[in-house]
């Protein structure tokens, strides 16, 4: 799935600007977000950066993860396109550590494969596992969105008793709400 994921980054380098273009139906779904949570893209994962363009415009306060220790879900911290960003504990790119800490009520969230059923296959390192797993206990629960491909949907990823469904994905043809009939 990484490899198909790599080739559909390179056939649809707007694919990130298609997405932005049906963010008023995660807009709709979310209710009124105040802060969205985001991710800067790591190899060949979605460009989710014009979606983040897209909320600010609309008054979006924007957030981005930064991972203190391994095995601890993630924290948001807040962060705007062209501020400077340093490597976290997992060696990924996140808003420096003076960034103020914010509680997203909307996560979009990286994947290497989904279902309709809200079903997430990621990377591995179960960062957003735990994370999603922590903001589900909040109250009002966030909204969490997979972002990614059409083409990176599967019949069914295989889930556990603590994976935490999605939503819905948005993808470069819109936005699919989760199938709740299963």
């Amino acid at each position: 799935m990484r490899a198909a994921r790599k080739a559909l980054r390179a056939a649809a380098p707007e694919a990130g600007r298609e997405a932005a273009a049906h963010l008023d139906a995660v807009l709709a779904a979310a209710g009124a977000a105040k802060v969205a949570a985001l991710y800067l893209p790591m190899h060949s994962e979605f460009d989710a950066l014009p979606l983040a363009e897209a909320l600010g415009a609309r008054g979006v306060r924007l957030a981005m993860p930064r991972a203190w220790a391994e095995g601890a879900p993630l924290d948001f911290h807040a962060w705007s396109p062209g501020d400077a960003v340093e490597a976290d504990a997992s060696g990924s790119a996140a808003p420096l550590d003076t960034a103020e800490k914010l509680e997203p009520d909307l996560v979009f969230v990286p994947l290497v494969a989904f279902d309709t059923f809200g079903g997430r296959l990621g990377q591995g390192g179960g960062y957003y596992d735990r994370t999603l797993e922590a903001l589900a206990r909040r109250d009002p629960r966030p909204l969490f969105v997979g972002l990614g491909f059409g083409g990176q949907q599967v019949e069914r990823v295989p889930c556990e008793g603590h994976d935490q469904k999605l939503d819905g994905v948005l993808t470069e043809s819109g936005y699919m709400p989760a199938r709740k009939d299963v």
